[in-house]
C-alpha cells in the first residue's frame, strides 16, 4: 500500500480510503470482516458522513470495530457533517457542527475524529461561526484535523480568513469519466468543446498550491451515480486500453482506473466505496502500479477526451 504524509495533517495514511457509505447493508459481523480485510490490504483510513444511512454507517462501524481486535489508535477515522436530506437543508452553523460531531463520536464509539470535513457548501454559511465551532472541537480534542468536501477556492479562502486550523482535505469527484478537475486547463479558450467550460474554478491547482490533499470520490463511476465504467458497453475503447495496460502490470482494469488517479502528481487519495472484499483487493492493487506518462495519457484519451 502506498502511504501519504499530509502537510499540516495526519501522517502515514493509506492512499486508498475505505468509504463506508454502503456499510449499513452489512451485518455487524460482515462489517467487521470488511474492516479487517481493509487493514490486511494496508488501508488505515475510513471515511464516513452523518448522512450515510442517517448515521447507520457510523453505528455499524462502531459496533463492528471491537470485533476486529484492531486498536483505535492504529486507524484514522474521518466523518463529514452538514448534509440534512431529511429536512432538505445544508447546514454549517456552529450549533449543527457541534451537535453533529457529538453524534458521530457516539455512533463510532470513539473519543475523537482524526478528521472532520464540512460536507458540500452551505451557501448561507457564516465563516466566523465555523471558526468558533472548529476552535471548540480542536481545543476539546474531539477533532484533530479539518477539511471540506466539494468546496471551491473562493469558499476555501473565505473559510481560511477566519478558521485558525489548517484545512487539509478537499473531497472532490474525480474519475476517468468525470475528469472535469483536469479537463478545463487543457481546453482553455477552446470554443469548440464544452470541456473548456470552467466548472471547478481552478480547484485542483488551488489545492496543490495550498497543501490541501484531494480525496477522489466515486473514482469508478459514470456521472454521479450511474454505475461503473469498468466493463460497461458504453466505454469500449477505455476498457480495451485499461485491459491492455492491466495485462502489462498483472492487475485488473479496476486497478488501472484507480492507478490513473494515484499517478497524478497532486498525490491524491482515492475513496473505495465497495463492501466486496474481492473488489477492494482489485482496487488496492492500484498501489502496485506506477503508470508511465504515456500510459496516463493513453487512458485519458481513451475515456473520450482529445488533445486540442
Amino acid at each position: 500500500m502506498k502511504m501519504l504524509n499530509v502537510v499540516n495533517g495526519p501522517q502515514n495514511i493509506s492512499r486508498i480510503i475505505l468509504g463506508c457509505m454502503r456499510m449499513p447493508a452489512l451485518s455487524v459481523e460482515d462489517a467487521a470482516k470488511m474492516i479487517a480485510t481493509s487493514q490486511e490490504l494496508g488501508i488505515n483510513y475510513f471515511d464516513h458522513a452523518t448522512c450515510y444511512g442517517d448515521g447507520e454507517a457510523e453505528t455499524r462501524f462502531g459496533d463492528a470495530l471491537p470485533l476486529t481486535g484492531i486498536k483505535r489508535e492504529d486507524i484514522y477515522l474521518q466523518s463529514k457533517c452538514g448534509l440534512h436530506f431529511d429536512r432538505q437543508e445544508f447546514d454549517w452553523s456552529k450549533g449543527d457542527i457541534l451537535e453533529s460531531v457529538d453524534g458521530i463520536l457516539s455512533r463510532l464509539k470513539t473519543d475523537y475524529l482524526d478528521a472532520l470535513l464540512l460536507h458540500r457548501p452551505d451557501v448561507l454559511f457564516d465563516p466566523e461561526e465555523v471558526a468558533e465551532a472548529f476552535d471548540i472541537l480542536s481545543s476539546s480534542g474531539k477533532v484533530k484535523h479539518f477539511g471540506v468536501s466539494n468546496v471551491t477556492p473562493g469558499q476555501l479562502d473565505l473559510l481560511k480568513k477566519y478558521v485558525k486550523q489548517p484545512l487539509v482535505f478537499n473531497q472532490l469527484q474525480l474519475s476517468l469519466d468525470q475528469s472535469q478537475l483536469i479537463d478545463t486547463p487543457l481546453y482553455l479558450n477552446n470554443k469548440t468543446t464544452d470541456m473548456s467550460i470552467d466548472r471547478d474554478n481552478g480547484t485542483l491547482e488551488y489545492c496543490r498550491l495550498h497543501d490541501i490533499t484531494i480525496q477522489a470520490w466515486s473514482p469508478l463511476q459514470i456521472g454521479m451515480f450511474k454505475g461503473c465504467f469498468v466493463d460497461h458497453p458504453d466505454f469500449p475503447k477505455l476498457n480495451e486500453v485499461m485491459g491492455r495496460i492491466g495485462e502489462t502490470y498483472g492487475v485488473s482494469k479496476t486497478a488501472i482506473a484507480i492507478a490513473w488517479i494515484l499517478r497524478h502528481p497532486a498525490k491524491m487519495q482515492a475513496i473505495a466505496g465497495t463492501m466486496n472484499p474481492d473488489h477492494l483487493k482489485d482496487i488496492c492493487d492500484a498501489t502496485k502500479v506506477d503508470l508511465t506518462h504515456k500510459e496516463w495519457y493513453d487512458l485519458y484519451l481513451a475515456s473520450g477526451k482529445f488533445l486540442p
